[in-house]
């Protein structure tokens, strides 16, 4: 389900990105009135839940990957702590992109 909410985020970005890219076709102004929008904190906030969402996606597509192309051993508690891992290298792609 991470990875499904986390695409559709990126996929709801995307539209912005391009609208923000098209307006900077428009000349320095227009590229300047742009970057001044960049700046406000909502936007900073959103860019890091960006982050954060691509991060989530990366490491839930890892994780599809894995459960289609690696055998799973029987043991116990062995898919679970490689969840706890994704989640915690996704943290820890959040956390370094803060920094």
């Amino acid at each position: 389900m991470g990875h499904r909410l986390s695409g559709l985020a990126l996929a709801a970005f995307l539209p912005l990105h391009f609208l923000m890219l098209g307006r900077a076709l428009g000349g320095a102004e227009a590229l300047d009135s742009s970057l001044k929008i960049a700046e406000l904190p909502l936007v900073k906030v959103a860019e890091f839940g960006l982050v954060i969402a691509l991060a989530v996606h990366l490491a839930f597509g890892l994780r599809v990957l894995a459960i289609e192309l690696l055998p799973w051993p029987a043991r116990d508690g062995l898919r679970l702590r490689l969840v706890y891992l994704a989640l915690a290298a996704t943290a820890l792609v959040g956390i370094a992109f803060a920094v």
